[in-house]
């Protein structure tokens, strides 16, 4: 069976031959939307500013202007390398709402629509 991209983390699959395969538009935004947001600037070759670097954010302190900075990244990166693809909402976890999530941990939900397919969808990312 034919797909557009590789699904990752890759694994075997034996119905798309060696590794199982993104088959839609909308499956490939999502794991693009979210490689971009996990990966760290500087990690991607030949790319330098690729990426939002989530994880390096998890020491900064977990107030509004960090999330703020979060936001304005995610955005900033989104519209430069996918900008087919409109952020509608960010929705940060609060951690004293009964998370269980510990101090060095962040949990988003992206709200996010797919301009050419006029398709929206959710993005959940949890990093500790």
């Amino acid at each position: 069976m034919s797909g557009i991209s590789p699904k990752l983390p890759l694994e075997t699959n034996e119905v798309d031959g060696h590794y199982g395969l993104n088959k839609t538009i909308k499956e490939t935004t999502k794991q693009n939307l979210k490689n971009l947001i996990l990966t760290s600037p500087g990690e991607r070759v030949m790319d330098t500013f690729f990426g939002v670097g989530l994880r390096e954010m998890l020491f900064e302190l977990n107030n509004n202007p960090s999330r703020e900075e979060i936001a304005e990244r995610i955005i900033e990166q989104v519209d430069f390398y996918l900008p087919h693809i409109e952020i509608v909402d960010i929705l940060f976890n609060d951690p004293n709402l009964g998370s269980t999530l510990g101090p060095n941990s962040l949990s988003l939900r992206l709200e996010y629509r797919i301009i050419p397919l006029n398709d929206s969808d959710l993005l959940d990312i949890t990093v500790k």
